[in-house]
């Protein structure tokens, strides 16, 4: 019977030995190919070895190195599989690694049984979502839906507002005082004020700091 090859894919060398021998040591037909210790190196082993299956930590040489090396494996080679390794159940990044193309997760402290069985399991094609899987994947898509959903209503508040009080929010969005503002615009602050106030029921809010986070969670002034 043909092995399973594999590749592992970690920063830490410790857990690449570690799991490179309790996989060989508990199953006959997984074979170790390869060992990365960045995201970019896994991508360069699967080019020369084309594994069945790679098993990627997320956190490497980045917070997400691992999740951009599944993304260029699974569009160049989508017929390798990835499986995402995390130290934690961290919910975003697990949500963006399905995103990039893996197709299950493993967490690093789990059995070695439960990491043999992982790797079985999607080169059998058994990937019936597990719950937690299913919730992080659903909690994932609601957080995405809710940041397009304001960003919409932003979008559309922004269309309201005029030349002066889009020049005036943008200062604010700067850390300009409202007196450094009424100051540059040669306006007496109570002026500022009253626009301000304009600007917060646009954008039904009773708080400028409100607005500003807003703005910067959807970064609606970053010019990068």
């Amino acid at each position: 019977m043909e092995k399973i090859k594999l590749v592992i894919a970690d920063d830490m060398e410790e857990i690449r030995i570690h799991l490179a021998e309790e996989i060989a040591a508990r199953s006959d037909d997984i074979l170790v190919v390869g060992q990365a210790a960045t995201g970019h190196e896994a991508f360069l082993m699967v080019e020369q070895l084309l594994p069945s299956v790679v098993l990627m930590d997320i956190q490497m040489e980045t917070r997400t190195s691992g999740i951009t090396a599944i993304g260029k494996i699974h569009e160049r080679y989508p017929g390798v599989k990835c499986i995402a390794l995390t130290i934690h159940e961290d919910e975003e990044f697990i949500f963006q690694a399905y995103l990039a193309g893996a197709v299950d997760y493993i967490i690093k402290t789990s059995s070695i049984e439960k990491i043999v069985g992982a790797i079985h399991d999607v080169i059998d094609n058994k990937l019936l979502v597990r719950p937690e899987v299913a919730k992080k994947l659903i909690d994932g898509y609601q957080r995405v839906y809710e940041k397009q959903s304001r960003l919409k209503e932003t979008f559309q508040v922004m269309l309201l507002i005029n030349t002066t009080e889009y020049e005036i929010l943008k200062m604010v969005y700067e850390g300009y005082t409202y007196k450094d503002i009424a100051s540059k615009r040669f306006v007496e602050e109570t002026t500022i004020r009253s626009q301000i106030n304009h600007i917060l029921k646009k954008f039904k809010k009773k708080r400028m700091k409100d607005v500003v986070d807003l703005l910067r969670e959807l970064n609606i002034f970053d010019e990068s």
